[in-house]
């Protein structure tokens, strides 16, 4: 189906929520990756969320969460304007931690890291130009900012004419 260009390599991308209750934006660019003329599609292996406060060193959520509250990140491959549904075709990777500020516990109800495989063949194939991060939190500390950083580990790959026009088609199916 595929044949890879490339080993696997990490692409990095904070998102800094910096009001609660608000969805917070940021893109991934890959138009270095994916090439339509050559069948060129980037193979996503994993993806990583990162939870973090204001500071690099800073917990969370004391300090950085105010009240019991929820935190999550999803990433897509087509702009949606906010969070999905999980049956979202446009869906990647997505990620929640819950919080319990007076118990200090914390709770992951969403499964991350998200893994598309055990072999080098596995992955979620993209053919967009852009991956979208978007990020919540439904209680911020004043003064504060929760950092989410998302890395994808991928490859490029060469597609196939036939399974290049799969994804392609499907990924436009998704747009509507």
């Amino acid at each position: 189906m595929a044949a890879r260009k490339t080993a696997m390599f990490t692409l990095t991308e904070r998102v800094s929520v910096s009001a609660a209750a608000t969805d917070t934006f940021a893109t991934i660019d890959l138009g270095s990756y994916v090439d339509v003329g050559d069948r060129q599609a980037l193979q996503i292996h994993s993806v990583d969320f990162i939870f973090q406060g204001t500071t690099p060193g800073e917990s969370v959520p004391i300090g950085t969460i105010s009240l019991s509250g929820m935190m999550a990140v999803q990433v897509t491959d087509l702009n949606r304007g906010g969070l999905v549904f999980a049956n979202d075709r446009a869906l990647i990777a997505s990620g929640q931690l819950n919080t319990d500020t007076d118990g200090y516990l914390s709770l992951n109800t969403d499964l991350y890291p998200d893994n598309f495989g055990k072999g080098s063949d596995d992955g979620r194939f993209v053919v967009n130009d852009q991956l979208y991060i978007t990020a919540r939190t439904t209680a911020l500390a004043t003064d504060k900012v929760l950092n989410i950083t998302v890395r994808v580990n991928a490859s490029i790959v060469t597609l196939g004419a036939k399974d290049f026009m799969a994804i392609a088609i499907q990924s436009t199916a998704a747009d509507n």
